[in-house]
């Protein structure tokens, strides 16, 4: 990528819950990922830890209480997105497998960075590069291979569909 471009660094938690081969996805309707399956997940709050962000953000985004299973890695995206004074984003992100313990699936509660209408499963042949997030595509293939790999995946055609 250029040098003269200019990243937003976006950092967050996303949990991967399996079922049956599915996975279970938000419909994004914000950022980059907007009108997109994406991970449950997001940024942190002050002084929130990796689990404890990871457990809210599930719950407020899906319904369901979780517990981490197991930290799986981190991985990096950088595409572009036309937002504020920003060209593009980096996206960092921390992978961890989760069960579910509690709760059902909900139209989640909308709020001020409420970014989810609701979560649905999907299989790995119902997701493409049109209607997926990098973190759902990512998803699949650490399913696949059992490792999420080292280097950043860069997608230089990204579309945000508004």
């Amino acid at each position: 990528m250029e040098k003269d471009l200019k990243f937003h660094r976006a950092f967050g938690v996303y949990g991967l819950y399996f079922q049956d081969g599915k996975l279970l996805v938000i419909n994004k309707n914000g950022g980059p990922y907007i009108n997109r399956f994406d991970l449950p997940g997001g940024s942190l709050e002050e002084s929130e830890s990796l689990t404890d962000a990871m457990k809210r953000e599930f719950l407020e985004e899906t319904g369901i209480e979780i517990e981490v299973v197991k930290n799986l890695g981190v991985i990096d995206f950088m595409l572009p997105w036309d937002w504020k004074e920003f060209s593009h984003v980096h996206h960092i992100g921390v992978y961890y497998l989760v069960n579910k313990i509690g709760g059902q699936l909900i139209n989640p509660k909308q709020f001020d960075g409420q970014d989810s209408p609701g979560a649905l499963w999907v299989s790995e042949s119902e997701v493409t590069v049109n209607n997926a997030s990098p973190l759902v595509l990512k998803a699949f293939e650490w399913l696949k291979k059992g490792e999420l790999g080292l280097d950043v995946e860069c997608y230089e055609q990204w579309e945000v569909k508004k």
